[in-house]
């Protein structure tokens, strides 16, 4: 069975960026006589709004995509990722962070460290608060805990290995290149790293389709799959839709707003033409 996923967060409206991806997939899941599931990425609550979450719901319904309703949340699932965290943190994966990001780019850049260097996360966190040996006693609750990427990729038997599209993957020296992610913040539990992972498998993705600006994240993500025991998904990142400048779209452009286009007059073929579908 053929099992793809679009997870927006509603935290502004969708954009053509969206419609395209969310579009690309249930395009695939119809191909292949599979299933389009729709998720909502809503762990940061400081962010999401409900009315953006009721124009979700609208925007990809008036583009003619359909899922099975209910559909899964985020905020409804902090267990089922707590759960996890705690059984990193028992195998001595995990440590608290109380780094600041000024912090970070300030130890990444030191003058003995020289041009800090990035990863798929922004700059690569340089372990100032990894402990020598892991941390004891219980999980401290409500803190930034951040992946020993050394000790995980320790615990491996056998090497990362994923399929995008139809090329065989198999990142490597993920310490160097990837660093210290963090799985759980202080204000929302869960990381979305973490997050992702657990739902993909929880809800039996077969296909990951998204676009290519996550294409980097996709080694922490096979990382943790393997850690967990899950199966890996196979990956498609596809094109971003970029604006006259060359720069992808954000959710505070709301000239590429999907109501916006709605509002205009629009159709959802139109929609279509405009990202080159």
């Amino acid at each position: 069975m053929f099992i793809t996923r679009f997870a927006p967060s509603p935290t502004g409206p969708l954009h053509l960026g969206h419609a395209f991806s969310a579009m690309s997939a249930h395009d695939r899941a119809c191909r292949e006589g599979g299933t389009f599931l729709l998720r909502i990425d809503d762990l940061d609550q400081s962010r999401c709004r409900p009315h953006w979450e009721a124009q979700i719901f609208d925007d990809l319904g008036w583009l003619g995509l359909d899922w099975p309703r209910p559909v899964m949340r985020q905020s409804t699932r902090l267990l089922r990722y707590r759960d996890a965290l705690k059984m990193f943190w028992n195998q001595g994966l995990l440590y608290q962070c109380s780094c600041s990001r000024a912090d970070i780019r300030a130890a990444a850049s030191a003058p003995q460290e020289g041009a800090p260097l990035h990863g798929p996360d922004g700059v690569i966190y340089p372990g100032t608060c990894r402990p020598a040996t892991p941390p004891t006693g219980a999980m401290p609750e409500e803190a930034v805990l951040r992946l020993d990427m050394s000790r995980a990729c320790e615990t491996l038997s056998t090497p990362l290995i994923y399929k995008e599209k139809s090329e065989t993957i198999m990142p490597r020296n993920l310490p160097q290149t990837v660093g210290d992610v963090v799985l759980a913040r202080r204000d929302m539990g869960a990381a979305y790293h973490l997050a992702v992972v657990l739902d993909d498998a929880d809800q039996r993705v077969t296909h990951v389709i998204r676009g290519e600006d996550l294409a980097d994240a996709t080694q922490i993500h096979v990382l943790l799959q393997r850690l967990l025991g899950l199966p890996t998904p196979a990956y498609h990142h596809h094109r971003l839709i970029r604006d006259e400048g060359g720069r992808r779209l954000a959710k505070r452009d709301d000239a590429r707003a999907i109501a916006t286009y709605r509002a205009e007059g629009a159709s959802p073929r139109d929609v279509r033409a405009m990202v080159g579908l």
